[in-house]
């Protein structure tokens, strides 16, 4: 009788079950990593807007604050910035998405503007983000875990 050379229909399914269980015991570790990673962008991004808006105000003292964050932004590669665009933050962020979060900016109107909120906020929450965050020209980052709101009356990012 011949002996036949490879893996048996067994041993096969039990690799794949061991193959499958480890992906299982994975998968969640990698979500929770990038929520996490999600999180560190918003945060960093919030920076990087709070960073621009103090430097448009110093740029264009008779402007204050921008009215908007698309003000902000500009088409890539800049030419000429302008109180219009100003070219401070990437468009992607200054049309208000990166990384599952979205960004709402909120001026006071005034010209020229002397305050002014942006929140970050995960597109899909428990997917793309946990935490509502925050800031305003105090340059203070806040955070929210309810969802329900970031106000500069919430907990403060440390």
């Amino acid at each position: 009788m011949r002996k036949q050379k490879g893996f048996s229909l067994i041993e096969l399914l039990i690799v794949v079950a061991v193959i499958l269980i480890i992906s299982a015991m994975a998968v969640p570790n990698f979500l929770r990593s990038r929520l996490r990673a999600n999180e560190a962008s918003a945060v960093a991004s919030l920076r990087m807007i709070n960073t621009a808006a103090i430097t448009y105000s110093i740029t264009y003292p008779d402007m204050g604050f921008p009215a908007q964050l698309t003000t902000m932004g500009g088409a890539n590669p800049c030419a000429t910035a302008t109180s219009a665009q100003a070219c401070l933050i990437d468009d992607t962020l200054a049309q208000g998405n990166k990384s599952g979060y979205n960004f709402v900016w909120a001026g006071d109107g005034g010209v020229p503007s002397f305050s002014f909120i942006v929140t970050g906020t995960p597109q899909v929450a428990g997917g793309s983000g946990q935490r509502m965050f925050c800031t305003d020209q105090t340059g203070v980052i806040h955070y929210d875990l309810t969802g329900s709101g970031c106000t500069s009356a919430s907990l403060v990012l440390q």
